[in-house]
């Protein structure tokens, strides 16, 4: 029961609070997982600052109510809002500020990688981000934060340096290795069980154009596709990112029509080194089997996490997602991707293998919350499709898909690629930093109010 009254909140809260019968309540409960929509919040808060957070936050708490937090709303599980709670949803709050000197990219908590990336591009810089633009950046790194860029720069989480975290009693502190570091332990993978991150810094790199483009090949070449990627990879140049990958062929100009609608293996390759080495380095996959279409070339950044956009529109697809980290891909573990990935169900469904080598080995396992800093893929079995009336389908192709590589996979998985039926796999999912997660859980939630997500109860 909410004992302090929706105009109480509005009177502590400079940005929209928005009830059920506002105008723009369908819109501000959006999230991207169409599944997750039947969920009606009670209230949602917009804050246009900080100070807005921590009254939305306090509100929270003091009535009692689930909190959920929206950053980008991308979350795979449709963790960014809840059933008769409370959501606090950041998109009022995305700007991107970039100092080209120091390298440095500061992100609002409610920013996109599309707003973070067309920042940070005007500068010739990049540091990794995800594979959609309209995926927020706080989610994403929280939660590690895969993506093309992974194997030279590291992930997300690697490349953020500091945060403005509101804290579940609603003090506003920062984290950076010197100031609250063990909250910032934490929140390098960790996801969203500390507090509501207001600020992301980060550390940028020089990028501003890649090589990048998706290579279709015929199915029955699939497993010289996966089996030739896995070998080019384990040796490749950390500029070269990318992933091998199963999916039905779109209607695009350059995939012949008589490919349309089929289904393919595929390999979206991203080389961030010279361009001029691009074509050199992309001969690799036109040697693993013929290419059947392909759509490849010097590409500014920004415009690779909105290639796919068009075929996810945000709150139109329902969503149903698992995945493990793999050390390697084994015959066996081909064999098991072959069949059941050449199956793949509908145009939006994939499964999609994330080099997670390169910097990313480089990292301790023990020095961020993320643990996995000693597999070659991090796998994604992502069912996506429109039609509800075919969600018992595509969650079996998933299901499916999971039982039949989790005995060639580790045992725990990338925390962003969870459903909500995963709960029972947080320790596995961060192995030996389980234990100390709980620590720091303790001290800065003690009351889990922070619990709608992947959650680490204290």
């Amino acid at each position: 029961m909410i004992s302090l009254s929706l105009s109480d909140l509005r009177d502590r809260v400079s940005g929209d609070v928005i009830d059920p019968d506002h105008a723009a309540y369908d819109e501000a409960r959006k999230v991207f997982n169409a599944m997750a929509m039947a969920k009606r919040p009670a209230v949602v808060v917009r804050p246009a600052n900080d100070d807005d957070v921590v009254a939305a936050v306090n509100f929270a708490r003091e009535n009692r109510l689930d909190l959920a937090i929206r950053g980008g709303g991308h979350n795979a599980a449709g963790f960014g809002t809840v059933d008769g709670g409370l959501v606090i949803s950041l998109t009022g709050m995305r700007k991107v500020t970039v100092d080209p000197a120091k390298r440095r990219a500061y992100a609002q908590g409610g920013a996109t990688w599309g707003d973070y990336n067309d920042a940070t591009h005007e500068h010739g810089l990049a540091s990794t981000g995800g594979i959609l633009s309209t995926t927020g950046v706080a989610g994403l790194t929280l939660g590690g934060g895969i993506g093309y860029l992974t194997r030279g720069l590291g992930l997300a989480c690697d490349n953020l340096v500091g945060a403005d975290v509101v804290l579940a009693d609603g003090r506003k502190v920062h984290a950076s290795k010197d100031e609250n570091a063990d909250l910032f332990w934490a929140l390098r993978g960790g996801s969203g069980n500390f507090g509501v991150v207001t600020m992301f810094e980060f550390q940028l790199h020089p990028i501003k154009d890649v090589y990048w483009g998706p290579m279709f090949y015929d199915l029955s070449d699939a497993e010289a596709v996966l089996k030739g990627f896995t070998e080019y990879i384990k040796t490749a140049p950390e500029q070269m990112g990318g992933f091998p990958a199963f999916q039905i062929a779109p209607p695009l100009p350059f995939i012949p029509e008589e490919r349309q609608g089929q289904r393919h293996a595929l390999i979206v390759g991203c080389w961030a080194g010279p361009l001029e080495e691009g074509e050199k380095h992309f001969k690799a996959f036109h040697e693993i089997a013929p290419v059947v279409a392909e759509m490849v070339g010097p590409t500014p950044y920004p415009a690779i996490n909105s290639a796919f956009d068009a075929l996810y529109p945000y709150g139109e697809v329902q969503n149903y997602w698992k995945g493990n980290f793999v050390k390697d891909l084994t015959p066996a573990a081909v064999a098991a991707h072959v069949e059941i990935g050449s199956k793949v169900p509908v145009l939006q469904s994939t499964m999609h293998l994330y080099p997670v080598n390169g910097a990313v080995h480089r990292v301790p396992e023990s020095e961020t919350a993320f643990a996995f800093r000693d597999c070659l893929y991090s796998e994604v079995i992502a069912g996506m499709w429109v039609d509800p009336a075919e969600d018992a389908a595509n969650t079996k192709w998933v299901r499916d898909y999971a039982a039949a590589t989790a005995p060639h996979s580790e045992t725990g998985g990338y925390i962003n690629f969870m459903s909500e039926d995963d709960q029972g796999r947080i320790r596995d999912n961060y192995r030996g930093n389980y234990d100390k997660l709980v620590a720091v859980k303790r001290q800065y939630d003690p009351d889990n109010l922070f619990h709608v997500n992947q959650n680490i109860k204290p």
